[in-house]
């Protein structure tokens, strides 16, 4: 078959991975000029890794990641390590990395430390997401956990995370968190960048054709069952496409998309990102932690700092210290209006409560990242929502982050997702 991949990114290259190793001719079209999607990085002069321009890495837990380096034979290029996360309370910052750590994180009492460790531990190893479904995380949580545990741990990472929407977000959500991650974490020898251009390459090598810079105008069926891709400059055909944008994106690229589709898919909400990347003379975090997740109740103007360097050394950055601000927020907010000189003036005041003797002096560079699409919000019986890989045209197929619930997003899933759809793909080309 003649198959067309719409984006570049982690899924797209996955499915275009299983497609091409059965013989079938596979094009992936991607607007940017890079491959990697929101996988994608930057590398300066005297950098030896990339930095991620939305900050990225892999839980021990994600097997489907490893799964594909395994058959790719690079595992040895894995990189696991440690890195410290804290969380704030009460002007403070505690750590939040172990089961120990939660269970004696400040704000709550021996009756709230019991009931954190319970509700936990039914989460992790008894419960079944699609009864939590049902119900909306706050209202779960309050009752489980208890308010105390609720509002002293839970609240401020669903508001980060939510902002106004926390009030629709399922349980089954929260309970993907609580099962899935470790707090070992994992990054690929080089950063995300180089696997995602060594993923490139072996697909090149395997006769997959990558168009960068290539936005895809719009897709129509043919009477003869076949799909028209308009590109910039000219037309192909062919039998399979799928699209691996967000909802609103395919949406627009397929106006004959049968209606219930079309609106399920319009029906479905985002958070975007805002992620500013600052290359620091020296470190910002004195006692080396990796993750500090700030609550905006507290005055913050962003949900996290991430000091990339107390994860992956300062050494693969030419000594530099690399740390990221960021927040998701309704595509409407502000931040995606200011400029990025604005925006700095904004983060840097939050900078200097974490550490009295930042100045602007210590940034020699940075770099600002946005998005509209990048946090799917998950609603009470949400899957009942999810759009099915295959749409209602026949060889066109869906797969994104708005489908790998109740699983977060992330390029583990991106991987999942990929593949389940290259195999619906071979399979409907076999009939």
């Amino acid at each position: 078959m003649k198959i067309a991949i719409i984006g570049a990114g982690v899924g797209g290259m996955a499915a275009a991975y299983d497609l091409a190793l059965r013989g079938h001719a596979v094009h992936i079209y991607e607007a940017a000029n890079y491959v990697g999607g929101l996988a994608a990085g930057i590398q300066e002069p005297g950098w030896k890794w990339s930095v991620e321009r939305y900050y990225h890495h892999w839980f021990l837990s994600d097997r489907h990641v490893f799964e594909l380096l395994d058959e790719l034979g690079w595992s040895d290029r894995v990189v696991v390590r440690r890195p410290k996360t804290v969380a704030y309370h009460a002007g403070r910052f505690y750590p939040l990395d172990s089961p120990l750590a939660a269970l004696t994180f400040p704000g709550y009492n021996l009756i709230g430390m019991a009931r954190f460790g319970l509700a936990t531990a039914y989460l992790r190893y008894i419960a079944d997401w699609k009864p939590l479904e049902k119900h909306r995380a706050v209202d779960w949580m309050r009752r489980w956990y208890g308010k105390q545990v609720y509002e002293a741990l839970f609240e401020p990472l669903l508001v980060g995370k939510f902002g106004d929407h926390i009030h629709e977000v399922n349980m089954a959500w929260m309970w993907a968190r609580l099962k899935a991650r470790t707090t070992k974490l994992a990054t690929f020898e080089g950063g995300f960048q180089a696997f995602c251009d060594d993923l490139a390459a072996y697909l090149r090598k395997k006769g997959a054709h990558i168009h960068l810079e290539t936005p895809i105008h719009k897709i129509e069926p043919l009477p003869e069952g076949r799909l028209r891709v308009d590109l910039p400059n000219e037309s192909q055909t062919f039998d399979q496409v799928l699209v691996t944008t967000s909802p609103a994106l395919l949406a627009r690229m397929v106006p004959t998309m049968p209606p219930y589709y079309l609106e399920g898919l319009l029906s479905l909400k985002s958070m975007g990102a805002v992620v500013m990347i600052l290359a620091l003379r020296q470190p910002v975090s004195e006692k080396g932690y990796y993750w500090f997740n700030m609550p905006k109740s507290a005055g913050y103007p962003f949900l996290a700092l991430v000091e990339h360097t107390n994860f992956v050394p300062r050494e693969n950055f030419g000594g530099e210290s690399i740390v990221y601000c960021g927040d998701y927020l309704d595509p409407s907010h502000e931040y995606f209006r200011l400029s990025d000189e604005e925006l700095l003036e904004r983060f840097i005041p939050g900078i200097q409560r974490l550490n009295p003797r930042f100045e602007r002096s210590w940034i020699r560079k940075f770099w600002v990242s946005r998005t509209p699409y990048a946090q799917p919000i998950p609603l009470v019986n949400h899957s009942k929502n999810i759009p099915s890989i295959r749409t209602p045209l026949p060889g066109l197929y869906f797969a994104s982050m708005s489908q790998v619930y109740p699983w977060d997003r992330g390029t583990n899933f991106a991987i999942e997702i990929g593949r389940r759809a290259a195999a619906l793909m071979l399979t409907d080309g076999q009939r």
